[in-house]
């Protein structure tokens, strides 16, 4: 089956009919109904701060999750949110709806042992990528909770893909390891389709900013961030290089789920960032820091 160019961004809506019927077949999510009331209440002249409050409120692993996420460490709040409302009020509506997401998407989609270590280095990544925008400071366009959100997705299509297809583990494990070929060009040497488009899929239907959903379909696309091609938003550019520095850090760290995507896109992500090597080891040690600090108030 045909794919659209590896450097053409685009989004779902613009794929062609076959394609999206496959990406439907392999049983993406649909958008959960609280992210459907959340909507409407944004949309609201006088949005109701309380109705959404009790909404989160009646799943109490829901708003347990969502009460932790807000208080995190990146969001740099001096008061911790006690309640719900609380939350909302910090947050506002349009993050609490992305945290709101995030929090679903690990119920949303398969789990099992075999995926306990991703989604533990998928969270890892997510803190660290939010962090890394407080440490390195924020663009008006990519914010602490964007490239957190962004963390959290990126790599959503990857247990869709294991549900799917009973070979998928063996052509995640070529993947990670093939230091040439783009990731997904592993993946569609085997399959229909590829983890970053499935992604992009899921992080469109469930209504994620449109530059959140560019940059998980070409998180891959080395060619394209090297290029810096103005094709991809500058946002995209930078939640990509934000999530490999992080995802890098946290291998580093805890030497799993080892990729070879930071020798493929290392230097291209430091660019965007305008960082040098020489800046890599600071970095690794707040990292380490913030890390232990980050999860030692879990226990």
């Amino acid at each position: 089956m045909s794919q659209p160019a590896q450097n053409d961004p685009v989004l779902p809506e613009q794929l062609n009919n076959q394609l999206e019927a496959t990406l439907k077949e392999i049983g993406i999510p649909p958008r959960p109904a609280i992210l459907e009331e959340i909507s409407r209440e944004m949309r609201s002249e006088e949005p109701d701060f309380n109705r959404v409050a009790l909404l989160i409120s009646r799943d109490v692993s829901l708003a347990a999750s969502f009460l932790k996420t807000a208080n995190s460490p990146f969001y740099g709040y001096r008061h911790k949110a006690r309640s719900v409302r609380d939350a909302l009020i910090m947050l506002g509506l349009k993050v609490a709806a992305r945290t709101v997401a995030g929090v679903i998407l690990k119920h949303a989609l398969p789990t099992g042992p075999n995926l306990e270590r991703f989604w533990d280095a998928s969270d890892r990544t997510a803190q660290l990528s939010g962090w890394l925008v407080q440490r390195l400071g924020a663009q008006p366009d990519v914010q602490s909770d964007d490239a957190y959100t962004y963390g959290l997705f990126r790599d959503c299509g990857i247990p869709i893909m294991m549900r799917k297809f009973p070979n998928y583990p063996a052509i995640l494990a070529e993947a990670n390891q093939d230091g040439e070929r783009p990731f997904t060009e592993v993946e569609e040497a085997y399959l229909p389709t590829n983890h970053a488009l499935v992604g992009c899929l899921l992080a469109q239907s469930w209504w994620l900013p449109e530059p959140t959903c560019l940059a998980i379909r070409h998180q891959h696309d080395y060619i394209l961030m090297r290029a810096g091609l103005q094709s991809l938003p500058a946002a995209s550019r930078r939640l990509i290089a934000l999530a490999q520095l992080a995802e890098w850090l946290q291998q580093r760290l805890t030497g799993l789920n080892t990729t070879q995507e930071w020798q493929k896109m290392g230097a291209a992500c430091l660019a965007q960032l305008e960082l040098t090597e020489d800046a890599l080891p600071a970095l690794l040690e707040a990292a380490r820091e913030f890390l232990e600090e980050t999860y030692s108030e879990e226990e």
